[in-house]
């Protein structure tokens, strides 16, 4: 329900917002700044985001955490609160991401589970899916997976694995990688769903990647089933 992590220009309703004056009101300052590991969209959720903030405080770690639980809205939750060295940035310092993108594939409505899953309308192929997905594996330009509107010097990205599986009534497509372009899990995913449901061949992925030419992936699949499930970094 909020308009994404980062800051937005005419809204406070963002994740890194929220945080960011709870913050600002246990230091009894005007301002703090919460620097983020990435930037989910809006309508896309987080189960593992990092984020550091220089603070100005005597309270405890722990004091800090329970802190900013009491005031923070009940669907943010901070799970830690651990020091670090001041040169630690959490994009920077981020060696891997890794997102899950959810299907759904019951034969009824998943009532309970409708804000976090996508709904198919068949069981793909998983096979073909996976198939596809050894194509975008390594290091490759994925300008054809960035969304329009990107501000980046290169499109060149290393994806360290892709996975489809099927759980009972839930696909799941686990996508990891050193770093990722704007919308780029979204509309891998997209197109793995198009080739799983036969709309063209695995074969057909590398021909997209070679295109570098958003047109020629598939559409960029909905918000609600990508969630960041966890953040790598240096030791």
């Amino acid at each position: 329900r909020y308009s994404g992590w980062e800051h937005q220009k005419h809204t406070d309703d963002t994740i890194q917002g929220k945080i960011e004056a709870v913050l600002a009101k246990m230091c009894d300052t005007d301002t703090v700044k919460l620097v983020g590991a990435g930037r989910t969209d809006a309508g896309v959720h987080a189960k593992a985001m990092t984020a550091n903030a220089l603070l100005d405080t005597t309270l405890p770690v722990r004091e800090i955490r329970d802190y900013m639980n009491r005031y923070l809205p009940d669907d943010i939750v901070i799970l830690e609160v651990s020091e670090a060295s001041q040169r630690f940035h959490s994009r920077y310092n981020a060696t891997g991401k890794t997102y899950c993108y959810t299907c759904y594939v019951g034969q009824t409505k998943p009532v309970f589970d409708r804000r976090y899953v996508t709904k198919l309308e068949g069981m793909p192929d998983i096979a073909a899916m996976n198939q596809a997905a050894a194509y975008l594996t390594g290091m490759h330009d994925f300008a054809s997976f960035c969304g329009s509107g990107a501000q980046v010097k290169t499109t060149i990205r290393t994806v360290t694995g892709i996975e489809v599986f099927r759980d009972g009534d839930i696909v799941t497509i686990r996508v990891s990688g050193t770093g990722f372009l704007y919308n780029m899990v979204r509309i891998i995913s997209g197109t793995l769903i198009e080739i799983g449901n036969g709309q063209y061949p695995p074969e057909r992925m590398q021909k997209i990647l070679d295109a570098k030419d958003r047109s020629a992936a598939g559409p960029t699949a909905p918000a609600q089933g990508l969630t960041l499930m966890g953040i790598q970094f240096f030791d």
